[in-house]
């Protein structure tokens, strides 16, 4: 049985061969250059002897020279022997130079043509003379050499790009496109710091990572009992949630190599290289061994088979996949590679990808509850500088919705705001204003409206804030405002109800408190105006998805058209008929006409305070939920976020909210309603 040493690494070449010189192709590219250089400037040139200018006027009067070649650029001249005299000329040297018998002179043109006429007329030499403008070495070297040079170079140069492609293994070359581009986290590798204590929120997901590392540190605790440890993990969740941060993390903590590569970089135009380098990429997992991969955005390569643009053409990814799931859990063995990867389209990825022995493990990921959000405010307000006035609770219960990437961007754009003010401090005033920043977009008070535009648009607000004040499922109301931001001429936040489960009373009020602002147009202004285009594209939605989805309505009870698998045929069927299509339609408008008269029904019974509010919101262009309260008295109803605070006890609850987020872009339930009304399309 062969024993090895359990810290060898089979990368490592052995001690014979550590001495041998390290192949580099720039030698080849260097020979090439040296062979086409020599041969140009040596290869068709003949051997000449330089003499000079007085011993060449001796051999023109003794008759040695038949021709001479005149070079008035160069200021110089050749000139060729007779055939008969070249032992006279070159004496013991004449064999080398009796190809082409020639002189060299160093002299001026003008003196030679003088010296010429005079051997001509007083010595009866008769000479064959012509006059040259000379070698032009520099068109030589820009037409006949420089494309060689340039060729070589630029050969080396894409070499060098290829190499530096190549990535994890061997020296690289044109010829290792195929190579793996994972990056090689290894033991004692100072350049990632993200621990576990980084990772604030994610709990039960920590838990799951935890125990994988675990049995990397001390895998006997595990298989004692008879235990296996999963062979992958596959971390599920919306975009921002800190899939990425947990892997970075794992490779923080685990005493073991860690390759970290994106589902992208498996794909290139050449055919075959996704499939080599995914053989190549577990080639080298296993000589490490034990070891994690984690492949981010796994989507790109693991979309399901078959459901392609192509329409079954040979697909590169598919191929790449089929290597993928291969080395995963093929015929061979992969015992001490563990697989992390994360995405948030796990419904598209191909089941054979997601059964036991690839992915034994799907890890949920989701967006933080109020005490996640308070420990990861905890985590990104440590390098800031705030003051007393910061209260982390606050923050937390003002960020409904927020993902852990959101509270880091609250954060930072809260003391770029401070900053930009000259403060010493973070305050919180700071921190409203970065979320209105980063939710409605940035403040544009420079833009210039009418008063009819102005009185158009606080009536239109005034009366989104009179319906959610006057029911009772509707998001409680914080603040107002007609200041244009982002896009939006006006806005109202809400502070949005972070629901496990929404009944059709809940999407009812909802719907009727977003359709008050086009329904105070037409009540008190008596006209319509396009600035409820939003408000009636969330209702058409949240209608569509009560019909098809949910099954709230009445002709259509209990039916519900949503294929969560994500298995449909490319869209191009639907799973109902014409005349259901018809029925879904009627069923929809029905629904959003009763929440119309709702909201006109309320309006008019509260017009003098509705009025009164939009008086108020043209004279101070912001209000907030205390100025309600003071024109329609305290709500009746006790909102679910204080309801759940004051059971945990985990939070302060004294205080009134001030401001969050708006409805429609941060509350949890219509984002779920909007994202499968998009697929049902």
């Amino acid at each position: 049985m062969e024993n090895k040493t359990p810290n060898q690494n089979p990368l490592k070449p052995s001690k014979p061969n550590s001495k041998l010189p390290k192949f580099n192709i720039a030698w080849i590219y260097g020979i090439i250059t040296l062979v086409l250089l020599g041969s140009y400037l040596y290869g068709e040139n003949s051997p000449s002897k330089e003499v000079n200018y007085s011993t060449f006027k001796d051999y023109v009067k003794r008759g040695l020279i038949e021709k001479v070649d005149v070079y008035s650029s160069t200021g110089n001249l050749e000139a060729q022997v007779v055939k008969d005299s070249i032992s006279k000329v070159f004496g013991k040297d004449a064999a080398l130079y009796a190809k082409e018998r020639l002189i060299t002179v160093n002299v001026s043109s003008e003196e030679v043509s003088k010296f010429i006429q005079i051997a001509e007329d007083r010595y009866g030499v008769k000479l064959v003379v012509d006059y040259k403008k000379g070698r032009d070495y520099i068109n030589v070297f820009l037409y006949s050499i420089l494309p060689f040079l340039l060729l070589i170079f630029f050969f080396v140069f894409m070499n060098r790009r290829m190499s530096g492609m190549g990535g994890g293994a061997g020296g690289g070359g044109i010829f290792n496109v195929g190579k793996s581009k994972a990056q090689l986290f290894d033991k004692g590798d100072t350049t990632n710091k993200v621990t576990f204590k980084d990772v604030a929120g994610l709990a039960e997901a920590k838990q799951e990572i935890e125990e994988i590392v675990s049995f990397l540190k001390n895998p006997s605790k595990y298989t004692e009992l008879g235990g296996k440890i999963p062979k992958g993990a596959l971390l599920v969740g919306p975009p921002g949630t800190g899939k990425t941060l947990l892997a970075k993390a794992v490779a923080g903590e685990a005493d073991v190599p860690f390759f970290s590569m994106s589902g992208s970089d498996f794909v290139e135009m050449f055919v075959g290289v996704g499939a080599s380098r995914v053989r190549d990429l577990f080639r080298q997992a296993k000589e490490k061994s034990p070891c994690i991969i984690f492949i981010d955005e796994i989507d790109a390569v693991g979309r399901a088979r078959g459901k392609n643009a192509n329409m079954g053409s040979n697909d590169e990814r598919e191929n790449t996949l089929n290597q993928l799931l291969t080395e995963m859990d093929g015929f061979g063995t992969n015992s001490g590679v563990i697989i992390l990867a994360a995405t948030n389209r796990a419904d598209i990825l191909d089941k054979a990808l997601l059964r036991a022995g690839r992915f034994d493990r799907q890890i949920h990921v989701d967006l933080p509850d109020v005490h996640e959000r308070k420990a990861i405010f905890n985590v990104h307000l440590r390098p800031i500088k705030i003051n007393e006035s910061v209260d982390v609770n606050f923050l937390a219960r003002q960020t409904p919705g927020f993902s852990g990437a959101d509270i880091a961007n609250v954060c930072n754009e809260a003391a770029l705001i401070a900053a930009r003010k000259n403060k010493t401090f973070v305050e919180k005033q700071d921190f409203l204003d970065a979320v209105d920043r980063i939710v409605g977009g940035l403040e544009k008070k420079t833009k210039i409206t009418t008063i009819a535009e102005k009185k158009s648009i606080a009536y239109h607000e005034a009366g989104h804030a009179t319906i959610s004040w006057m029911t009772e499922h509707a998001n409680p109301l914080v603040k107002v405002t007609i200041v244009p931001r982002g896009e939006a001429l006006g806005a109202a936040w809400y502070l949005p109800e972070e629901r496990q489960l929404t009944n059709r009373e809940h999407m009812l009020d909802e719907m009727c408190s977003t359709l008050g602002g086009r329904a105070a147009e037409e009540v008190f202004l008596n006209q319509m105006s396009t600035g409820a285009i939003n408000d009636l594209e969330r209702v058409t939605k949240r209608a569509y998805s009560m019909v098809a989805y949910f099954g709230m309505s009445e002709k259509l009870a209990n039916m519900s058209y949503y294929d969560s698998s994500g298995n449909s045929d490319y869209g191009f069927t639907k799973p109902y008929s014409e005349k259901t299509a018809e029925l879904i339609d009627s069923e929809a408008k029905n629904i959003v006409a009763v929440a119309y008269d709702r909201a006109k029904e309320i309006l008019t019974k509260n017009a003098a305070g509705h009025n009164a509010l939009a008086e108020l919101l043209i004279e101070k262009e912001v209000i907030f939920a205390e100025d309600l309260e003071r024109i329609f008295g305290k709500r009746p109803w006790t909102s679910r976020n204080d309801e759940l605070m004051a059971q945990n006890g985990g939070l302060d609850i004294e205080e009134a909210p001030e401001l969050l987020s708006e409805t429609e872009d941060k509350s949890n339930n219509i984002a779920i309603d909007e994202k499968i009304v998009d697929n049902g399309k």
